[in-house]
């Protein structure tokens, strides 16, 4: 099969989409219906005033400044790992032999993934999703980990003597 790596990736993406399909439809309210409140339920709540958001941060507090140099360290570590694999006669399959032999252009791809690291925090950020806007640094610290670890973990390939 052409795509068996995707495979499990599909596999979780249908399942997703087959649970958000089956909660939607386990709604028990009609659309137009509205239940009117009884006295029992209302005598039993307590009037609590709704909660207030926490106030939105600044974007370049500590804990970002510390995410976005992070997601900077592990690129930089994946530029190494990877010219490292190559040295040891390994191939990239993921990146052109291009980019990844001329050391300006990979050094710059990997700069050009923090930016949008970056960017994309940013772009979460102005839309009020603050906890996406950190989840987006720690995932690409996660994956890039990953694959850094990958990378060392690779046997040489030299050719026989």
């Amino acid at each position: 099969m052409m795509f068996s790596g995707s495979c499990p990736f599909s596999i979780v993406l249908l399942t997703g989409c087959f649970l958000v399909g089956s909660c939607a439809a386990q709604q028990s309210e009609t659309p137009g219906a509205v239940s009117a409140p009884t006295e029992a339920t209302t005598a039993s709540k307590p009037q609590v005033p709704p909660a207030q958001p926490p106030p939105p941060h600044a974007f370049w507090d500590r804990t970002n400044v510390l995410l976005f140099s992070g997601v900077g360290v592990f690129r930089g570590l994946h530029y190494a790992s990877t010219r490292n694999f190559m040295a040891r006669g390994r191939g990239e399959i993921l990146i052109p032999d291009d980019v990844v032999n001329n050391s300006a252009g990979f050094a710059g791809l990997e700069a050009a993934g923090t930016a949008a690291s970056v960017g994309l925090s940013y772009w979460m950020h102005r839309a009020g999703h603050h906890k996406l806007e950190r989840w987006i640094s720690i995932v690409h610290i996660s994956v890039t980990g990953f694959g850094v670890v990958h990378n060392y973990s690779l046997k040489s390939k030299h050719p026989a003597q």
